[in-house]
């Protein structure tokens, strides 16, 4: 890919957190281009969410360690030269627990809190509340508190009270690490329509590969702090390395695997899955 016109920009960056001895992320290289849906998969540890924090800028400006390299935001902000607070409109970070992010005594006002702090005028801040609760169906909950709500609709207000600030990047580390199977799967159906309403750059770090395999266009995976392969997501998934590893392999290309032994080519989803099945047996009774 190349360098040119790049949202993102990871270069040699390496970083190791204060008295630690072990190496965080190591000589991790990564371009995040325009209008891309990638997902951050690897083992527990493996350095995802400390990529996230030198995406947003935590890391250098909150969390202490030896750091070096590069990452650069629409090609020309260096993210060591800038504070978290300054990069907010362009790059978005959402926690893995929402109830971090969520510090107001009403959705309202959570999504306001940011834009207040930017110096947004109050008449902008308005227009963007409505817009973002209507983006997002949760009008009907703009005065309840936080904390009165269930955990499937806190991390919808937490994704609104970034996208009021409209960055160019969303960063999401494992948003559906706290939620049932339900609520994890209508959140990562909610990026997949923001993706396209918005043409947001998304960058998700996510565990449940068989609810959001199909929906991204490139899938990064990590082990021990380094970038270990990238690319198309049936081409990781299929690959060796991503077993060897040990994440999470959906059981469509599981089963697929035990039917029709190894192919260059694997199902995503189980309409994939059925679709090929179905084949089959058509070829099979011809």
């Amino acid at each position: 890919m190349s360098k040119m016109g790049s949202l993102v920009r990871i270069e040699n960056l390496c970083f190791r957190y204060f008295r630690s001895e072990r190496w965080a992320l190591y000589n991790v290289n990564l371009l995040v281009e325009d209008n891309e849906f990638i997902l951050v998969t690897g083992p527990s540890g493996c350095g995802k969410t400390t990529l996230c924090r030198c995406i947003n800028g935590l890391i250098p400006h909150f969390y202490e360690g030896e750091y070096k390299g590069d990452v650069y935001i629409l090609d020309r902000i260096r993210v060591k030269d800038h504070e978290p607070y300054e990069l907010a409109e362009y790059v978005g970070m959402v926690f893995q627990d929402p109830e971090s992010q969520l510090i107001t005594s009403s959705v309202e006002r959570e999504i306001a809190f940011g834009l207040e702090n930017l110096g947004i005028p109050r008449e902008e801040i308005i227009e963007r509340i409505e817009w973002v609760l209507d983006l997002l169906n949760i009008r009907h909950l703009r005065k309840r508190a936080p904390y009165e709500l269930s955990g499937g609709e806190q991390q919808k207000v937490a994704i609104a009270s970034v996208l009021a600030l409209k960055p160019k990047v969303l960063v999401l580390d494992e948003p559906t690490a706290n939620l049932d199977p339900a609520s994890s799967a209508e959140i990562l159906q909610l990026l997949q329509e923001l993706r396209a309403k918005m043409q947001i750059n998304i960058i998700l770090v996510e565990h449940r590969l068989s609810l959001i395999a199909d929906k991204v266009d490139r899938i990064v995976l990590m082990d021990q702090g380094k970038i270990i392969a990238e690319g198309n997501p049936r081409v990781i998934l299929g690959s060796k390395k991503a077993e060897v590893i040990g994440i999470e392999i959906p059981k469509v290309i599981k089963a697929y695997r035990e039917l029709f032994g190894e192919e260059d080519w694997v199902p995503l989803n189980s309409r994939e899955f059925a679709e090929v099945v179905m084949y089959a047996l058509e070829s099979h009774r011809s």
